[in-house]
């Protein structure tokens, strides 16, 4: 099923605040990654991986969670994800400043890893996939416990091609568990093209080999995802079983800050990619639709870019780790 279109928005099921809100955080994503990555670029942040051109299928899926209640287990592009979940712009910047107050893991590791308690975000680690199993692991135990939740894992789609993808999405179908598998697409792992990565169209197109919903969604178009990712939530949440959810995202930076995807991706494959960008697109459709008025898209922007300085003023202030901590929650401790 390939669902390219957002229905009009009374359909959707979302208020004009709503709908609003979604564009800020939208924003919010796009401009605190374009920060992170001047501070990579200034030498100050080590390292920086980005998710511009996904923000749209991140507030979607978001917004079909329940917050507070359902879990995520992101990838390493979610930044947007988990600030709709709960983060705050704070928290990516004691990250990539690798402040000892980072929430994620006390600078312990890379940025991009994402992790809080709190907001029921799952870290993960560096080998792509592993957070499949992770994810698997804990909807078996709501089933087990017969509660109501619903995980969302994540993934990039040159992921799919890991063994622990197969043992998760295998596993899950078979016991019928509370998973979206959220597979955003963007078309390179790495410097790799899909035709590289995999012999059929879609990832979904997998989904029946594992005897699981399947659906295939424009990343670019926040409503149709937000309605697909609803209707996955749901089935989950039902008892109905795990969908694969795959969202055709754009990727408008390099793979990360220690790449330059100019060196095997045309002009003109990226100036087509810059034309699909998601959160202009949105503005777009906010405008024409009279949800955003003049100047509302300004004075949305203005207000992350306070946020987003404000959050760099403590983060730049907030103190380094001391090395003698360096083994503080890395081991057990009798």
């Amino acid at each position: 099923m390939v669902v390219s279109e957002s229905a009009p928005a009374e359909m959707a099921g979302l208020s004009q605040d709503q709908l609003r809100s979604m564009y800020r955080d939208m924003v919010l994503g796009r401009l605190l990654d374009e920060r992170i990555l001047v501070l990579n670029r200034q030498g100050r942040a080590p390292f920086a991986i980005s998710g511009q051109g996904h923000e749209a299928a991140q507030v979607g899926v978001g917004y079909a969670l329940r917050r507070g209640h359902d879990w995520l287990v992101p990838y390493y592009r979610d930044l947007t994800l988990v600030l709709v979940m709960g983060m705050e712009p704070k928290d990516h910047l004691l990250a990539a400043l690798g402040k000892a107050a980072d929430p994620n893991s006390g600078a312990r590791q890379m940025p991009g890893h994402y992790g809080s308690r709190a907001h029921n975000i799952v870290t993960t680690g560096s080998p792509v996939a592993t957070q499949i199993l992770h994810a698997v692991g804990v909807a078996q135990s709501f089933r087990y416990r017969k509660e109501d939740t619903v995980v969302v894992v994540s993934v990039g789609e040159g992921g799919s091609s890991e063994g622990d993808w197969h043992e998760g999405l295998n596993w899950a179908a078979i016991y019928h568990l509370p998973v979206v598998f959220l597979v955003e697409n963007n078309a390179y792992a790495i410097s790799v093209p899909q035709s590289r990565q995999m012999a059929v169209a879609h990832v979904a197109d997998r989904a029946a080999g594992y005897g699981m919903a399947g659906a295939v969604v424009d990343g670019g178009d926040v409503l149709a995802v937000y309605r697909a990712a609803s209707e996955a939530v749901e089935r989950a949440r039902s008892g109905q079983g795990p969908t694969l959810l795959e969202a055709l995202c754009v990727r408008l930076q390099s793979h990360s800050s220690d790449d330059d995807q100019r060196r095997y991706r045309t002009a003109e494959d990226l100036a087509d990619t810059r034309a699909h960008d998601p959160v202009v697109r949105f503005r777009t459709e906010l405008e024409a639709a009279g949800v955003l008025l003049d100047g509302d898209a300004d004075e949305i922007r203005q207000e992350c870019q306070r946020l987003i300085e404000a959050a760099q003023e403590e983060a730049d202030q907030a103190p380094v780790p001391d090395a003698a901590s360096a083994l503080m929650h890395v081991y057990a401790e009798a």
